[in-house]
């Protein structure tokens, strides 16, 4: 399966609290001391809202609260510390930034068990211990069916990290290096690529090599995506980070509202042709902002199955 119905998430406490990864997220903006409580209230809203039309249109939701000690920043994107899988295998992952490395929680990958069919825990987090870093989905873009890992390398996604990971897990890699509109190294692929089941959203003008390119391009054909392309302007308002998901009335593709709002008619067209195809979008502006990242990254997927 590509896609599923069941996401989880995690509420804020202390967002963009004096965060360290704005160091290399050139999408995200420092909050100061003295209006992090106002932010951190306005993302909370929007996280809720976000939650709240992911209900309405029948996913299944699994949302935690963010343990306010110590101080996580970024806690609202759990899909850069685990990952799930069919084969009944949960992932926790080796990351970059010391302060996001307190997110990794044993109550969620406990819950897990407890909920699901859970075979095994891999813990690749040791990884670190060598300077190997590889921040999950967020690093990582699966297509699940084709079993391809494609990878935009950066201090978060370290090439020797994702080949042990595709050894393991039984995935081909196809690397490539991005860079957005200010010529900044992108911090993670799933800025710039989203995989669905038939449809990849992806900027390819973000590869600057051009066999790079080729590569990424020629792969995709070969498990029969088709590519809608973006433009390095649409990643940096997030269209690039989005997910498809499935729910009892179909198919649906999620969204910030900002990402949606850069799509052209003819883009909007081709997302929704495959029959039952939905796209469902929210303002996600503060945590876009604030936090360098939009709907997928708040978004941890659950592909296990029910015991």
């Amino acid at each position: 399966m590509q896609t599923t119905n069941h996401l989880l998430l995690v509420r804020p406490a202390n967002f963009a609290r004096a965060s360290e990864t704005v160091a290399d997220n050139s999408f995200q903006e420092a909050v100061s001391s003295e209006t992090f409580r106002e932010i951190g209230e306005r993302a909370r809203g929007e996280f809720d809202h976000f939650v709240g039309l992911l209900q309405r249109v029948g996913i299944t939701t699994h949302v935690f609260e963010d343990i306010p000690a110590p101080v996580k920043p970024d806690a609202i994107f759990p899909n850069n510390w685990f990952s799930t899988h069919e084969e009944g295998v949960v992932v926790t992952y080796p990351v970059y930034w010391p302060q996001r490395r307190w997110e990794r929680r044993a109550d969620i990958t406990d819950y897990l068990r407890e909920n699901f069919a859970v075979s095994e825990v891999k813990d690749f987090s040791v990884w670190e211990d060598e300077e190997l870093f590889l921040e999950s989905t967020g690093s990582v873009l699966l297509d699940r069916r084709a079993r391809v890992a494609y990878a935009c390398l950066s201090q978060r996604c370290s090439p020797d990290a994702l080949h042990r990971w595709c050894e393991e897990m039984d995935y081909q890699p196809i690397t490539f290096h991005g860079h957005d509109a200010r010529g900044e190294v992108i911090y993670h692929t799933n800025v710039m690529m989203a995989i669905g089941t038939k449809d990849v959203l992806i900027c390819l003008d973000a590869i600057r090599d051009e066999a790079e390119r080729m590569k990424v391009r020629e792969s995709l054909a070969l498990s029969g995506k088709r590519i809608i392309g973006l433009s390095l302007e649409q990643i940096d308002r997030f269209a690039g980070n989005a997910l498809e998901t499935i729910t009892p009335d179909g198919p649906v593709w999620i969204m910030s509202s900002a990402a949606f709002e850069s799509l052209d008619e003819s883009q909007r067209l081709s997302l929704v042709e495959p029959e039952g195809m939905r796209i469902v979008h929210a303002d996600l502006s503060t945590i876009e902002r604030y936090g360098g990242g939009s709907a997928r990254c708040m978004l941890a997927e659950v592909f296990l199955n029910k015991p």
